[in-house]
């Protein structure tokens, strides 16, 4: 998929970024869906594996596939998940390596906002679903309900007007409901529905929240590591100071995913 070279492709740094939250977001999602069991899948950018291991242990699957451009992650999702129902490769999420209706349900976590096409995307995805099967996905809310970044983001454009640039709020504006539904439906799909999976994102101390800032991997590690050595420590007090922080330093924010489902007509 033409995500921009090393925005995403460090597995470790992920997780610790953002990993431990999709985390929570996947089982919710795949619930949701509520595929039939011995449904074949294809999980279309699976990362380190996180959705493709809640399909795993919820959706009962006669396989799934999981296709991602960066091999760093891949090695990471076969690493995490050796079950033979699973398969790992490279691939590009705007040509996907099925024929057309070759699976039940066609799913994506938290990629759609980094493809320059997505509207070809999700057409793409809806080739390889076969009649009556289920195209999904779901992708952070960027510019509302996703604290954790929009804390960083307004703190640091505050300093700096160039970290707009790396703000996905701003960068990726389909990350909104109504969006995500006229996607879905100008793509030719039937039934569509859209939901807010809500989480909490909890932190031990200000150096938890602060410290996967610094790995260099997703959009706002990389402008951080961007700034000067001044630049960075001027922003992190300037974060520290604005954090809701607990009496024993605990930081509790909210997190929203939109969540996307369409049925593939015919």
């Amino acid at each position: 998929m033409p995500i921009e070279p090393g925005l995403w492709g460090a597995g470790d740094a992920y997780e610790r970024y953002m990993g431990r939250w999709s985390r929570r977001v996947a089982p919710r999602f795949v619930e949701w869906l509520a595929a039939a069991p011995g449904s074949a899948w294809i999980d279309v950018g699976c990362g380190t594996g996180i959705l493709t291991g809640a399909i795993l242990e919820q959706g009962e699957p006669s396989r799934v596939l999981g296709l991602d451009s960066a091999p760093g992650f891949l090695e990471v999702a076969r690493a995490r998940l050796d079950d033979p129902r699973a398969t790992f490769v490279q691939g590009d999420a705007q040509a996907l390596p099925e024929p057309d209706g070759a699976v039940d349900v066609a799913a994506s976590g938290l990629v759609l906002s980094f493809l320059k096409d997505k509207p070809g995307a999700v057409r793409e995805m809806a080739r390889v679903v076969r009649p009556g099967g289920t195209v999904a996905l779901y992708v952070w809310d960027y510019a509302g309900h996703m604290q954790l970044m929009r804390h960083f983001f307004d703190a640091a454009t505050d300093l700096d007007e160039r970290a707009r640039d790396f703000d996905d709020g701003i960068q990726a504006p389909v990350c909104r409901p109504g969006l995500l539904q006229r996607l879905f439906r100008e793509a030719g799909l039937a039934d569509v529905a859209v939901t807010a999976i809500d989480i909490t994102t909890e932190f031990e101390s200000f150096d938890d929240y602060w410290a996967p800032f610094l790995g260099g991997t997703g959009s706002g590690p990389k402008y951080c590591m961007s700034l000067t050595e001044p630049a960075r420590e001027e922003l992190r007090e300037r974060l520290r100071a604005r954090l809701p922080t607990g009496p024993d330093g605990e930081i509790l924010l909210a997190a929203r995913a939109w969540a996307v489902r369409g049925r593939v007509g015919g």
